[in-house]
């Protein structure tokens, strides 16, 4: 059985494109519009989620205190998490770091941007 990454974006489009990209690269993908349907998610799936890539400007919940819910809960301390987002001051790519964030992808993205970066932090060979 692949391994299950959940993909977090209030845009559909991008959710598709974020989702081809992964199962492309082996994963079983589950997607979600906002922050609390993450989180619900997450609730559900718990072990089986093993990559989360999150927008930051989403309604209801945004990315940001996304991560530093998931975070709040020692079950979810290792899952990688990477922030895919239009948020490309330095200040923000910080703020995510410190509230638990992995990585950082800056939007626009090539998919081979986002196999480097799953690569760099040991998700994918």
């Amino acid at each position: 059985m692949a391994a299950k990454a959940l993909v977090l974006d209030d845009s559909r489009a991008m959710r598709g494109i974020l989702s081809k990209i992964l199962v492309r690269i082996g994963f079983d993908v589950v997607q979600a519009g906002d922050g609390r349907e993450g989180l619900e998610v997450m609730g559900r799936e718990r072990a089986d989620i093993k990559l989360i890539l999150a927008d930051w400007n989403m309604p209801v919940m945004n990315g940001l205190d996304f991560v530093k819910a998931l975070r709040a809960d020692p079950e979810f301390a290792s899952i990688p998490i990477v922030m895919v987002t239009t948020e490309t001051q330095v200040e923000q790519m910080v703020a995510a770091l410190t509230a638990g964030a992995t990585e950082y992808i800056m939007k626009p993205f090539t998919p081979e941007m986002v196999e480097e970066k799953l690569r760099l932090i040991h998700v994918v060979q």
